[in-house]
């Protein structure tokens, strides 16, 4: 594999540490390289993430797809040394009691579901 198929990466947690720098195909996939992340996350950070759903990856603030490739994301390379810095956003997990409610809830009278993100 040629040096040019592959990028430098590291990954900003929100505490401002950092997981990597680490080198990565361009043909990875964010949801492989969201795997990586969660096998490499630091054991001493709480509220770790379990599953691929509860991270995001942000470049250029942009959130990256799941299903597409680090070349197909469009990466911003920047001048800065060590690679590119992509910013983690770990979904804080519910607490069981309410997330079952959650799920048991439903409407009482016909009115809008709709959700704005």
């Amino acid at each position: 594999m040629a040096d040019d198929d592959l990028i430098q990466l590291r990954f900003r947690l929100s505490d401002g540490t950092d997981i990597g720098p680490s080198k990565y195909s361009k043909a990875i996939t964010v949801a492989s390289l969201k795997e990586k992340i969660i096998a490499e996350w630091p054991k001493d950070k709480e509220n770790g993430p379990k599953m691929i759903d509860d991270l995001k990856l942000i470049n250029a603030g942009m959130i990256l797809e799941d299903n597409k490739t680090l070349a197909e994301s469009r990466i911003v390379v920047g001048e800065t040394p060590g690679g590119v810095t992509m910013h983690i956003v770990v979904r804080p997990p519910l607490p069981g009691k309410n997330k079952d409610k959650m799920q048991n809830d439903s409407p009482k009278n016909g009115g809008c579901l709709c959700v704005i993100l």
